[in-house]
């Protein structure tokens, strides 16, 4: 056997290679003179430069102000630390999102000429009644002091690509799994954004194919998507995946003169988004981001100049492939194969090449001598099953479940493996591991793990692990360092995930709410069951009841299930509630959130749709409705079909009876605390901008996605509008 002996080589196969980050600092202890050197940041998302969660580095370790008492002068000494002129305004509420570690300052008091937010009064360095919750944020005057060195740390703009998906723009590709040619989008901030195809080239494809798990690229027809590109721009949309939510539906005849061939551009009214050009690839490398390329500064739709979006078609591994072909054929096509055997799930195990044919022409494996095998030859060798990247480090795997995609998830920290504490582990956590591990989507993320095998029992490693649900790996997400902080230690208590190759992804049709919204006024005497529900604002409690009235902002909202699999409520049928006043039963707490904000941010108004029954409605013409709530039937939105709540059923408004005349946005969030995995969280909220002068609300600009763009504002106050209801 040579130099090899016995020895064969074994691969982990998952979405990518990565390690562990580095562990925080700990807690400080009691504080001393001199006073400590304090450093400023802004944090958060949505937000721009100036503006931000405020962060203060004291005692060697970052932290957050609570917003009681917090007032403008407070912030004119911040915006200063930050080399800022001045403040225009500031936040409350965790407005740019919830910091973590410790709050620093609480009651703070500044007369605004401080030099310091030290000089200011407060209760004291580290002493807080507040919980995150109420963090404070900034919005400094664009205009930067004169002179000012930034000694001081301010968040920069994310400055690297780490995860890429291929989006598909046509029918043919739409219902494929894998999805193998679409175009190429990068994460970018909570959102995805395109790259130029300006230089494009096959070595820029084989690696972004090589990402995506496929063995090999294949060549586009680019004329064909630039004729796609040509035909929407002439309609006003620009080529991009879409839903039929931006579409009204057509007559049979029309829709096939629209088809015209096999492929259909799937289009939305929205504008690309590039954040890339220039890139320029060897092909050998395992991720773009090892690729040379640029940035744009901004991602803005005219940044491409006369390229088009990057397009890229992959050839899809043997698991994937049609294996219909003659035998002759397919026994050529043995050769060179290559297997994995002994592993505890398809994604890992032994290398075997087919080294020829044995008895009745069935393949002899051999195995791969190890010496010298390393890293890039393992990623050939994930690229070549189509499987994905090689994780030749094993920094996650999963322990003790019935199947290879569920467990208790252990994670690699140094040379020991350990659990992780499950406070705070929720269906964003959960996603990251699968996606980790390569298994796809979470089904589940598990608290309890006591009833799985317990018999490799190892100590807890990895605590306060907190993910925003996009990142590649666990050791991406916030986490407590080396300094475990968990209120069960016990291995029976430790995080754990049930993977899925797919996932529902729900997107809200938001044209209808913007064609349906009206006012009401609804006497009271007809809102007791509303008021149950919890469906009226918390004034509703001090009205003379049953007189008087209540002002409702009505509408229609029609949600679509775009993802993969079915979307079904995370408890089952055995803790559903049944609800007298609508005699149905309630699958799901809180299925919708409805909010009134100001322009910046500060809500004035909610409302929260209960899941009063998740069902089919209606479906496209080849799908099949699974889910109606009749009869303790099964609730869920089906692949392809979508539920309809009309605006004239209880809950399905706002109570604005507190609301004064002013400039407003409505926004919507389906599943907002996530409770129910989907593929996509970055298109489940829904804004649009309302004027209301006491009797009437004009309601326009309705667009998926988290924040209103610069453009908008501008127009905001502009707008003619024109009524779209009465006062009934």
């Amino acid at each position: 056997m040579g130099s090899c002996g016995m020895w064969t080589w074994q691969v982990l196969l998952s979405s990518l290679w990565l390690c562990v980050g580095s562990s925080q600092p700990t807690l400080p202890g009691p504080m001393h003179s001199p006073r400590p050197q304090l450093k400023f940041r802004l944090a958060g998302y949505p937000r721009k430069h100036n503006e931000g969660r405020v962060e203060v580095f004291y005692n060697d370790e970052w932290g957050t102000i609570c917003d009681d008492d917090f007032m403008l002068a407070n912030a004119h000494v911040l915006c200063r630390h930050l080399g800022f002129v001045a403040a225009t305004g500031w936040a409350h509420s965790a407005k740019y999102g919830k910091g973590i570690g410790r709050i620093w300052l609480d009651n703070v008091n500044c007369a605004g000429g401080e030099k310091s937010i030290g000089d200011c009064k407060h209760r004291g360095w580290g002493n807080s009644d507040c919980s995150h919750e109420e963090d404070a944020g900034v919005i400094c005057k664009d205009e930067r002091i004169p002179g000012f060195k930034d000694s001081n740390v301010i968040e920069t703009e994310q400055s690297h690509v780490e995860e890429v998906r291929l989006r598909p723009v046509v029918s043919g590709a739409r219902r494929q799994l894998p999805v193998t040619e679409g175009i190429v989008e990068v994460r970018y901030k909570d959102g995805w954004a395109q790259i130029c195809d300006e230089g494009w080239n096959s070595q820029n494809s084989r690696v972004i194919c090589g990402m995506m798990g496929f063995p090999a690229e294949k060549k586009v027809n680019r004329n064909f998507y630039k004729r796609l590109r040509h035909t929407a721009r002439m309609k006003g949309q620009s080529l991009r995946p879409s839903s039929r939510l931006a579409s009204s539906p057509q007559p049979k005849q029309k829709r096939r003169e629209d088809i015209g061939s096999k492929k259909r551009l799937f289009t939305e009214r929205q504008q690309l988004n590039y954040r890339l050009h220039s890139v320029s690839c060897t092909g050998t490398e395992v991720h773009i981001s090892m690729c040379t390329f640029e940035f744009y500064r901004s991602n803005t739709s005219a940044a491409c100049g006369a390229g088009m979006p990057a397009v890229v078609s992959c050839v899809p591994g043997p698991l994937f492939a049609a294996s219909n072909g003659p035998k002759k054929k397919q026994r050529q096509q043995q050769q060179g194969q290559i297997r994995l055997s002994g592993g505890r799930s398809r994604f890992e195990g032994r290398v075997e090449v087919a080294v020829g044919t044995g008895d009745r022409d069935q393949p002899r494996w051999g195995l791969v001598c190890g010496e010298g095998w390393g890293t890039l030859e393992a990623m050939v060798a994930c690229r070549q099953l189509g499987l994905g990247f090689a994780n030749h480090g094993l920094q996650i795997r999963l322990v003790g479940g019935r199947t290879a995609s569920e467990g208790r998830v252990e994670v690699k920290r140094g040379s020991k493996w350990g659990t992780v504490c499950s406070d705070g582990w929720t269906t964003k956590e959960a996603m990251v591991a699968c996606r980790q591990l390569g298994l796809g989507y979470s089904q589940h993320a598990v608290m309890e793990t006591w009833y799985w095998d317990a018999s490799n029992v190892t100590e807890m490693v990895l605590s306060g692990v907190k993910c925003a649900g996009h990142e590649m790996s666990l050791s991406h997400c916030q986490h407590h360092g080396t300094n475990l902080n968990c209120r069960k230690m016990d291995t029976r208590f430790a995080a754990g995930v049930i993977c899925s190759e797919t996932a529902s992804d729900l997107l809200l049709h938001a044209p209808l709410v913007q064609e349906t919204a009206y006012i009401e006024d609804r006497p009271l005497h007809m809102l007791y069951c509303a008021a149950e529900e919890n469906c009226l604002s918390s004034s509703a409690r001090l009205a003379n009841w049953p007189y008087g009235h209540r002002r409702l902002l009505r509408f229609s909202s029609q949600i679509h299930n775009n993802g993969r699999a079915d979307f079904r409520p995370k408890a089952g049928r055995h803790s559903w509630v049944w609800h007298e006043c609508h005699r149905h039963y309630h699958s799901m707490d809180i299925f919708t959130h409805y909010d009134i904000l100001t322009p910046n941010g500060t809500k004035v108004a909610e409302g929260h749709k209960a899941s009063f029954c998740l069902e089919d409605t209606e479906c496209e013409e080849d799908v099949a409705k699974r889910y109606e709530c009749a009869n303790f039937g099964e609730q869920g939105i089906t692949v392809g079909c979508w539920d309809l709540y009309r605006h004239d059923i209880d809950c399905q408004w706002i109570d604005i009876t507190d609301v004064k005349p002013g400039n407003y946005i409505l926004q919507v969030m389906i599943n907002p605390n996530f409770e129910v995995a989907e593929s996509d969280f970055t298109n489940n909220a829904m804004k649009c901008n309302c004027k209301y002068d006491g009797h009437r609300i004009w309601v326009h600009s309705c667009h998926i996605g988290d924040a209103l763009s610069e453009e908008a504002n501008r127009r905001f106050e502009q707008y003619p509008g024109q009524l779209n209801n009465q006062i009934s």
